[in-house]
C-alpha cells in the first residue's frame, strides 16, 4: 500500500537527504508528483536517492538516452516532474553519485540557478506589476486584492532569491577548487 506524502523543498540537497533517510527507515519512493511523495515499505537502507535537474525535459531525445544509460549502470529510473528526475540504486551496490567531478557539479548547479533565476525574475515583475495595479485600485476603489498578491509575489522572490544565492555560493566555491586542483 503507497503512503503518501505532502512535502515541499526549495533545495534539492534537502530533499534527496530527507528522501534518503526515509528510505534508511524502509519508506522507499514510488512516485512523486508536485508536493506529494508517494511511498512503499521495503527493506530499510536497501536504496540510496539522488535527484538531478537535466537540460532537456525526460521524454527528450537526449534526457531518453541519458536515463537509458543510467539504467544501464544499475541505476532505477523513479519519476519525474518538469526536468526533475529521481533516481534511486541499490545502496549494497556501493556508492551512488551523480557527479563525478567538478565540472559536472558546476553544470548542474549553474542549470540550477538558471531555473532558480527565472522564477526569480517573473514573480519580481509580478510584483511590481501587482504592486502599481494594487496602489491604483486602492487609490480609485479601495480594492486590495492586487497588494495581496504583490505581497506573495515578493514573499516568493525573497524565498527564491535566498535560493539563488546559496547556488551561487557553491558554483563559486566550486570553481574556486577547481582552478585549485588544475
Amino acid at each position: 500500500m503507497l503512503q503518501k506524502i505532502h512535502k515541499l523543498y526549495c533545495s534539492y540537497e534537502k530533499e534527496e537527504q530527507w528522501l534518503n533517510e526515509m528510505a534508511a527507515k524502509g519508506m522507499m519512493l514510488k512516485n512523486y508528483t508536485f508536493g506529494t511523495y508517494y511511498f512503499e515499505k521495503d527493506i530499510p537502507g536497501k536504496y540510496i536517492y539522488r535527484i538531478e535537474l537535466l537540460e532537456n525535459a525526460p521524454n527528450h531525445t537526449e534526457s531518453r538516452v541519458y536515463i537509458e544509460f543510467m539504467e544501464d549502470t544499475g541505476v532505477e529510473y523513479i519519476s519525474s516532474y518538469m526536468n526533475w528526475v529521481y533516481f534511486r540504486k541499490k545502496s549494497d551496490e556501493g556508492e551512488f553519485d551523480l557527479y563525478s567531478d567538478l565540472d559536472s557539479k558546476i553544470k548542474h548547479y549553474n542549470r540550477i540557478l538558471q531555473l532558480t533565476s527565472i522564477i526569480f525574475y517573473v514573480n519580481l515583475i509580478a510584483m511590481f506589476v501587482n504592486l502599481y495595479i494594487g496602489l491604483v485600485a486602492m487609490i480609485n476603489n479601495n480594492i486590495y486584492s492586487n497588494l495581496v498578491f504583490a505581497s506573495i509575489s515578493l514573499i516568493v522572490s525573497l524565498i527564491i532569491g535566498r535560493v539563488r544565492f546559496s547556488y551561487k555560493k557553491k558554483v563559486k566555491k566550486l570553481k574556486k577548487e577547481k582552478q585549485l586542483v588544475e
